[in-house]
């Protein structure tokens, strides 16, 4: 058994779903606020770390508003996006599609601002680091007059090459997607690979709504997909990938701690699921701990495998990019299987 958990703690991973600004830590938020005198609700970094601690979904939104309020000045962005690669390297992750707060960046920076100092973070993130990193800026539903800026981002960078595609997150009450349909047409119009946050804190219509309303290639969250038969069957039927994570499901109250994670009734049900992080320096996590988690609920090192090579196969890069992933995954297996 210590050997399966060193196994998967070694293990390369891939990640689909995690958000840049979740993942940047409390003290780089924290020294921000410092060097552009953004008065926080804390006095101290003790405090702001425990500021952290969510009491329930609309506490989260509170808190990453704050914390994305930090970033002042582009040379911020393009910051916490090196150390975003820095930290996918340091927990053995070697390819992820991150997203951006983009209704905020929108909101606060001119176009070329936001892509030049994003270009010049993935350039150091990429000297310095072994791991790729492909950006999906992100839509908050709750803000859904930024949603043409942020088209417009999202397609500028697309064509330099920058993004990879369009996502939509942020609270799904009172936010339906038909509110963005339109955007996301035009999003997939121009190329972009389109994804949506849904069946997070509202039930199996919110999955149904991103399908039907934005022809969505792959499920953010998507636990409440257990409620509907059809829905799942639609998602086994045509393998529309699930971005799971879950201990931001139990952090958020969306999933009770005294419960088994449903990701074992979305896997039995033949679902295409992936393990993801969401907010790891938020919800004190990493992609280790995620697996470790669910091998502690009965998963086995070869269905952990699987997820994560599902991973691969529900991303958005090209079929032999896919393969070189695959490649290192069965060299690591064939390796660490050896030295035993």
């Amino acid at each position: 058994m210590e050997n399966e958990k060193t196994e998967i703690k070694l293990m390369p991973k891939i990640e689909l779903h995690v958000h840049i600004e979740g993942a940047t830590s409390p003290q780089t938020y924290f020294s921000l606020a410092k060097k552009n005198q953004v008065k926080l609700p804390c006095n101290n970094l003790i405090e702001w770390k425990k500021y952290f601690n969510f009491t329930d979904f609309n506490h989260f939104i509170d808190v990453y508003g704050m914390a994305v309020s930090t970033i002042k000045k582009a040379e911020d962005l393009a910051l916490i996006i090196e150390k975003f690669y820095e930290y996918q390297e340091q927990n053995n992750i070697i390819y992820s599609e991150a997203f951006l707060s983009a209704s905020f960046l929108v909101e606060t920076f001119r176009n070329q601002e936001i892509l030049e100092a994003i270009l010049f973070g993935k350039q150091q993130g990429e000297n310095k680091y072994k791991t790729k990193i492909n950006l999906i800026p992100d839509i908050s539903r709750h803000l859904p007059e930024t949603q043409s800026k942020v088209l417009e981002l999202a397609i500028e960078g697309y064509r330099k090459g920058i993004f990879i595609g369009l996502g939509l997150g942020g609270m799904e009450v009172n936010y339906p997607t038909n509110l963005f349909t339109d955007t996301f047409s035009k999003a997939k119009e121009t190329g972009l690979r389109v994804v949506a946050h849904a069946g997070e804190a509202v039930g199996p219509e919110s999955i149904w709504e991103a399908i039907n309303d934005l022809n969505v290639e792959r499920i953010g969250h998507g636990i409440r997909s257990i409620d509907d038969e059809n829905l799942i069957k639609y998602l086994r039927d045509n393998q529309t990938p699930v971005e799971v994570s879950p201990t931001s499901n139990y952090n958020l109250g969306i999933v009770s701690s005294s419960e088994r994670h449903p990701i074992r009734e979305m896997v039995d049900n033949g679902l295409n699921c992936s393990i993801n992080t969401d907010d790891p320096e938020m919800f004190s996590t990493n992609i280790s701990t995620e697996f470790e988690l669910l091998y502690s609920q009965g998963f086995s090192l070869k269905e952990l495998y699987q997820l994560n090579r599902n991973a691969i196969d529900s991303s958005f890069i090209d079929f032999d990019e896919k393969l070189k992933y695959h490649k290192i995954l069965d060299e690591f297996k064939t390796s660490y299987n050896n030295v035993f």
